[in-house]
């Protein structure tokens, strides 16, 4: 017999894909990189804020107003492997991820929509 109890347990307990995306425009190749701890859930809210126009990019937002959803994909780039420790924090770890892809991708200016500081 399955035991409910723990099956809700083991699914609270199992961590989404995390890791690095990119959202593409196929029509002029820009991209714009970012780090999620909830992949699938970071893929469902950007189609929602740039369908809805709310967007925090400005130039990612036009763009997608201009060429249409259906020229931007979602992009998997990199996971994390989740810990054993239950309480670690991956922030730290998704931060330098997403600096190592955007230094090797450049996605910003005329590349991309990341807004780099200098």
């Amino acid at each position: 017999m399955i035991d409910k109890k723990e099956m809700k347990k083991q699914y609270k307990q199992t961590l989404p894909f995390m890791g690095i995306y990119q959202i593409k425009n196929l029509i002029n190749g820009k991209i714009f990189i970012g780090n999620s701890k909830n992949l699938h859930g970071k893929s469902n809210s950007y189609k929602f804020q740039l369908n809805s126009g709310l967007h925090i990019n400005r130039d990612l937002q036009e763009d997608y107003i201009k060429y249409g959803e259906q020229n931007f994909t979602f992009e998997i780039l990199d996971t994390l492997e989740p810990k054993d420790d239950p309480a670690y924090k991956y922030d730290d770890d998704l931060k330098t991820l997403e600096d190592l892809w955007i230094e090797k991708l450049h996605p910003s200016d005329e590349k991309g929509y990341n807004k780099i500081k200098k």
